[in-house]
């Protein structure tokens, strides 16, 4: 039976990193994943992320919007382009090649730091005195593996809808709607959210004309409102997406097509038949034969793995990281997680700040934002200034075509401290990143201020911003 130093389970963004970083800190490690293909006939690292999510999902974006460009932007620069065609399948099969590539990258540095790659499905097996048994089954074929310590890192899968089932055919999820081959005259989207807007957007550009259902009654009730409703604004009135908030969806039938009853804020009832229906109501954690009784790994009630702020679960030298726990399902968190914990295995004392985590939306204008919001500095009763400028008035903007868009900097009264940085426009997934610093190294708003933008570039509104939070912007 082999013996390891770590064992991850999982080998999405948070595991395959950790496993790296275990094995760069000198423990003999082994990474468990049942990850295919989109043909099914071979392995695939990388999990959600690389193969279903994450990756495959811009470059569909960046293809649609370079349609999208041809089609609407081109003219204004004095470029003419006849007749114009688009291949969904091209598309795809553009996207595919990235993903192999990518995936095919996470085996090479396996193979790179000598990480031995387990095909099949992990679960808790028992214990063997100190050593945890984890139980690998290849389709049928099951071996058992022990170790010290052990970082789950399953993952999240889409949440069901309860009234169809997801087939992938007319109703999808995420891998369903990153595979279609052929653009659906009439989409329905369940869920506002960022798959939701994504994939809404891909299609959207296109040629589909795009419904998307929300229950909630407050469009992206996670992020900043001024953001927010500029963002509602641009999809709805600048790029067509139908947008219904705060609906109540009934019966769901699929034969020719999907129909879907549902029912407005207003209480009008509704029926709506797509070629195609993409459900998008969010992600729950993946624990679904991870066995966790056999070893008494405890679980809260939303199905999530107990962990401290450490990612120490309940049972000595078992970690669990990323979308399988508590705390913002997002890639970069994970990854970030899986380095942490292998260096605590190390005896090392590495820190994450979850109040410093950002959030992107890859729609046109990309929206992004890390820290608190407006929001919840009123709800906590913190007494803050703001700072804001547009992107209408920078050169830079102007000369891409994409002047569209607002950051604002937020701000502590009493210290100047930046609590929150909030932005909608081009390429601001990163621009959020200069944020992030900020409030990592505990910065103010003048310090953003002093700090020298080169010119012209679109970080040049980030710093009229902070300017703005002290009532000194220069172009506004």
């Amino acid at each position: 039976m082999s013996q390891y130093d770590v064992i991850v389970i999982g080998a999405g963004p948070g595991g395959y990193v950790a496993a790296i970083r275990a094995a760069q800190l000198g423990f003999k490690t082994a990474c468990i994943d049942a990850g295919v293909n989109k043909a099914g006939d071979a392995p695939a690292l990388g999990g959600t992320c690389l193969n279903v999510g994450c990756i495959p999902s811009k470059a569909l974006l960046q293809s649609s919007e370079h349609f999208h460009a041809v089609q609407h932007d081109f003219a204004e620069h004095g470029i003419t382009v006849g007749d114009i065609k688009f291949d969904a399948a091209k598309m795809i099969e553009r996207k595919d090649g990235i993903v192999n590539k990518l995936t095919g990258g996470v085996k090479f540095l396996f193979q790179k730091n000598k990480i031995d790659s387990l095909f099949g499905l992990g679960s808790f097996k028992g214990k063997n005195g100190d050593l945890y048994q984890i139980e690998v089954d290849n389709k049928g074929e099951k071996t058992v593996v022990e170790a010290k310590h052990v970082i789950v890192a399953t993952g999240s899968v889409p949440r069901p809808l309860p009234q169809i089932a997801i087939d992938n055919v007319n109703v999808l999820d995420n891998e369903g709607a990153l595979n279609l081959t052929e653009v659906p005259a009439k989409l329905g989207v369940i869920g506002s959210g960022v798959i939701g807007l994504e994939m809404g957007s891909v299609w959207k550009r296109v040629g589909s004309e795009v419904t998307i259902l929300e229950a909630a009654p407050t469009f992206l009730a996670a992020a900043d409102q001024q953001i927010a409703k500029e963002a509602f604004k641009f999809f709805t009135k600048e790029q067509g997406l139908e947008i219904e908030l705060g609906v109540k969806i009934g019966e769901i039938k699929a034969g020719q097509g999907v129909t879907v009853q549902y029912e407005t804020a207003k209480g009008e009832a509704k029926t709506e038949t797509f070629d195609k229906l993409i459900v998008a109501i969010g992600r729950i954690p993946n624990t679904n034969g991870l066995n966790v009784e056999a070893v008494g790994l405890e679980k809260d009630e939303r199905g999530f793995i107990k962990v401290d702020g450490d990612c120490k679960t309940n049972l000595p030298n078992v970690w669990a990281i990323g979308d399988v726990v508590r705390g913002p399902m997002l890639a970069h968190k994970a990854s970030d997680e899986g380095v942490a914990v292998a260096e605590r295995i190390a005896g090392q004392k590495p820190h994450i700040d979850f109040n410093n985590v950002p959030f992107v939306i890859y729609t046109d204008p990309e929206i992004a934002w890390v820290g608190k919001t407006e929001e919840q500095l009123k709800a906590e009763g913190v007494e803050y200034k703001k700072g804001t400028s547009g992107f209408g008035a920078n050169g830079r903007a102007l000369a891409m075509g994409k002047a569209k868009g607002t950051i604002k900097v937020l701000a502590c009264v009493k210290t100047d401290r930046i609590l929150g940085v909030h932005m909608i426009g081009p390429v601001v997934s990163e621009l959020v990143s200069e944020g992030v610093t900020s409030l990592e190294f505990s910065a103010s708003s003048e310090d953003i201020a002093r700090i020298i933008h080169a010119h012209p570039t679109l970080s040049e509104v980030l710093h009229e911003a902070a300017l703005a939070a002290d009532k000194r912007a220069l172009h506004g």
